[in-house]
């Protein structure tokens, strides 16, 4: 190994004077492991990362398949004939796999009309049945509105996704990372199978709902998560984001928030919903607010007066939470505004200049038409 990296001597020559530097074998291995234990820590993350969308790739492909195989209306006829009682226990369970699916959505998407009757496999399945077996006609109807149901629930999932996607986008956020994050945060409790039939399994279309149902809920917190409401006055923004000179030092120095100035006691707001993570000092931000708002996005209020929320509070997007001050590391009163992601400070700006104009097209985006 020394071989590899033998002692190196350079040479600087400035204003006439020449200098020797020196850089050892053991200098030099040092930094060639560091670099080489970053490059396998990078290599082995772009691999899972790799692994896990392909996991998701292949369980969407799988589901697909599946889907494309859902019994054909003659195989419906058949299993009627076959055992009625049968088909109304799953009819049963199916019903019970929606009640509690409709029990878990947002209050705005129960309000959406379904009117489409059944089409496709399921009318199908209705005129074979009522022929074939008229005492059944009305299990088949029943059965037919379900798949209805679920399929335009689904495509409507889907569309609320898709628009969610393309705000995230919009506001230079990725969705999948979104969708990541959710499947990662922390969770648990016992195993409660879902079934949609008697031996146990899932209808793959009932399956799907449920997972479009999941990819929504995932985008849409995570879109509500997003700083959206300024936290103080923004006509008073004294510094902005970026690279400035220290009010302390007079040097250059990076400057990783907004600083909002006001009088002591003005009224700090949260920036979108979230819990609170921190109530409390931190070296140089004085009394600090920490708001998480899920997959990774933080919101940071500095220098406060007084606090008005404590540790694990859920607060919505403009409540107050706080005071303007001047602790910590301050020339006079003013909050000090951060937004992190992953731990990494971004412009706050981007935010709370763009997230308003997106969210407000979003709530007047009309319904999707294929619901009706």
């Amino acid at each position: 190994m020394r071989s590899w990296f033998p002692d190196r001597e350079f040479f600087m020559r400035s204003e006439g004077q020449v200098r020797f530097i020196t850089i050892s074998s053991k200098v030099q291995m040092t930094a060639a492991a560091i670099a080489l234990a970053a490059l396998i820590v990078w290599a082995l993350s772009m691999a899972i990362a790799g692994w896990t969308q392909y996991r998701a790739t292949a369980d969407r492909l799988s589901l697909l398949d599946r889907e494309a195989k859902v019994t054909t209306a003659t195989e419906r006829v058949n299993a009627y004939r076959h055992d009625i009682d049968a088909v109304a226990t799953d009819l049963a369970k199916r019903q019970e796999f929606i009640e509690d699916m409709v029990a878990s959505l947002p209050d705005d998407v129960k309000t959406v009309e379904n009117v489409s009757d059944s089409t496709g496999e399921a009318a199908a399945t209705v005129d074979k049945v009522s022929l074939s077996i008229p005492e059944a006609s009305a299990l088949a109807r029943i059965e037919a509105r379900q798949l209805a149901f679920v399929e335009n629930l689904t495509r409507y999932a889907d569309w609320r996704s898709q628009r969610a996607a393309s705000a995230l986008k919009r506001l230079g956020l990725n969705p999948d990372n979104m969708i990541r994050n959710a499947d990662r945060s922390a969770m648990g409790g016992p195993l409660e199978k879902l079934a949609t039939d008697s031996s146990g399994g899932v209808d793959p279309r009932f399956e799907r709902l449920g997972l479009s149902i999941a990819r929504m809920d995932a985008l849409e917190r995570g879109l509500a998560g997003v700083p959206q409401v300024a936290p103080a006055n923004v006509q008073m923004v004294t510094s902005s984001y970026g690279y400035r000179r220290d009010p302390f030092t007079g040097v250059a120095a990076m400057h990783k928030g907004l600083d909002f100035r006001g009088p002591i006691g003005a009224p700090i707001y949260a920036a979108a919903k979230g819990h609170v993570s921190f109530v409390g000092r931190k070296s140089g931000y004085g009394n600090v607010v920490e708001i998480s708002h899920g997959n990774g996005l933080m919101t940071r209020y500095a220098h406060m007066s007084k606090f008005a929320t404590k540790v694990g509070q859920t607060v919505d997007a403009g409540q107050t939470i706080g005071a303007i001050g001047s602790t910590g590391r301050s020339t006079g009163p003013h909050l000090h505004f951060e937004v992190r992601i992953n731990n990494r400070a971004v412009n706050p700006r981007t935010f709370l200049e763009t997230a308003p104009h997106v969210l407000e097209e979003i709530r007047r985006a009309p319904q999707l038409a294929s619901t009706k």
